[in-house]
């Protein structure tokens, strides 16, 4: 055995550092996954004798209004929440600046980071009350004043151009991306298409006809883009002189899209320390390079610095995607799934019915457990394929 140990250190050393890490994670991780696939497939209440029922489980949960509720709201979770990588980039390109105060700067940023989910849950119900919070507080006083009005309306007009500018990137680059990827142009219009389906699905039911699917095409980013608009004309058609104003989470319409908000701002901080720290290992020597053959502004970021930012950005977008997956402790102090549900979420709705006292039903709970997890493999496994062919070059 010794004999062998010296044939093969350097090949055998780094799996005996590995192997206590490999360990914790077979036992707490990978044993748990298939854990509760099994109970997925029983009627259990926690204690009692478990009941093999087979897929019943997953049948029901085909069936049940409350899992689709949860799944929409996810999937926008998932929308807005990757704005917080764009975000994280140009805060953390503005604070790698060397500027007088800047480590002020960074210590307001870097604040929402290290503050608990559950007190920003807390700060943001208070900004949201309809009667002293302070959005309630400056919508009446934009509402009263035609000039805050004015200035209000061009504000939401200019993000309306941004959300259009960003869409129509968000199409051509992800065509791109498939294709450098190594699939044909017609195979990434199909996965646009699919994905477009599926949220469409989401919001009014099966499509029918070959038509449905092109008014899908075009409806649902129209949808997006018109979105921030009538939102505005909502809330302030809402607002009353009275003090009651608007309650954001206890209307069906603005809730999800209120808990997002409290997210992202703890998000963006979390990617812009990751991408602070990939800005100090970009090489100074093709900066330099760049700027001697002319690059400048948004040439030498898109050509020089972003390419030299993929690790960072690699964990950024697969930390944003599982928090937005698994978005439950805002759910739970700000909301608790209401009102009536609707910003419930897979893994709230998960614990509900598996360990609060509406359900005790660990078979059902584990089955969403299960539908989650598909739907963060499905994510994870596309950017570490990515990932590997990329640094594999293949």
């Amino acid at each position: 055995m010794t004999a062998y140990w010296k044939a093969n250190q350097r090949r055998l050393a780094p799996w005996v550092f590995l192997a206590p890490g490999l360990a914790m994670f077979l036992v707490y991780v990978i044993v748990p996954i298939f854990q509760s696939m099994w109970i997925s497939f029983y009627d259990w209440d926690g204690l009692g004798q478990a009941e093999w029922i087979g897929g019943a489980n997953y049948v029901e949960l085909f069936d049940d209004d409350a899992f689709y509720t949860s799944l929409k709201n996810n999937v926008i979770w998932l929308v807005l929440y990757m704005l917080a990588v764009p975000a994280g980039l140009m805060i953390a390109i503005f604070l790698n600046q060397t500027i007088t105060g800047m480590r002020l700067y960074k210590s307001l940023f870097f604040f929402p980071f290290v503050i608990s989910q559950v007190v920003v849950g807390l700060m943001f119900s208070w900004f949201y009350a309809p009667n002293f919070g302070l959005l309630y507080t400056v919508i009446e006083w934009v509402r009263s004043s035609p000039a805050a009005s004015l200035v209000a309306s061009l504000v939401i007009f200019a993000v309306m151009l941004v959300l259009i500018a960003a869409l129509v990137v968000a199409y051509v680059f992800l065509i791109d991306f498939l294709r450098r990827s190594g699939a044909r142009q017609w195979l990434a219009v199909a996965v646009i298409a699919v994905v477009v389906v599926l949220l469409d699905m989401l919001v009014d039911g099966p499509l029918r006809s070959l038509g449905d699917l092109a008014v899908a095409m075009i409806e649902r980013p129209a949808l997006l883009l018109t979105w921030p608009l009538e939102l505005w004309t909502s809330t302030l058609s809402n607002v009353r002189g009275d003090g009651s104003g608007i309650a954001v989470l206890a209307d069906e319409r603005f809730v999800t899209y209120g808990i997002i908000a409290a997210g992202l701002w703890p998000q963006i901080a979390y990617v812009m320390i990751l991408y602070l720290t990939g800005l100090n290992n970009v090489a100074a020597d093709q900066i330099e390079a760049a700027r001697l053959d002319g690059a400048r502004g948004w040439r030498m970021l898109w050509y020089v610095v972003i390419p030299q930012l993929r690790p960072a950005t690699f964990i950024a977008v697969v930390v944003t995607v599982i928090g937005a997956l698994r978005s439950f402790d805002l759910v739970s102090i700000m909301t608790d799934g209401g009102p009536y549900g609707t910003s419930r979420v897979l893994s709230f709705y998960m614990y509900e019915q598996a360990l609060s006292e509406y359900g005790y039903r660990m078979g059902y709970g584990a089955a969403i457990a299960v539908a989650l997890f598909a739907i963060m493999m499905i994510f994870i496994s596309g950017f570490i394929w990515k990932m590997w062919r990329d640094e594999s070059q293949r």
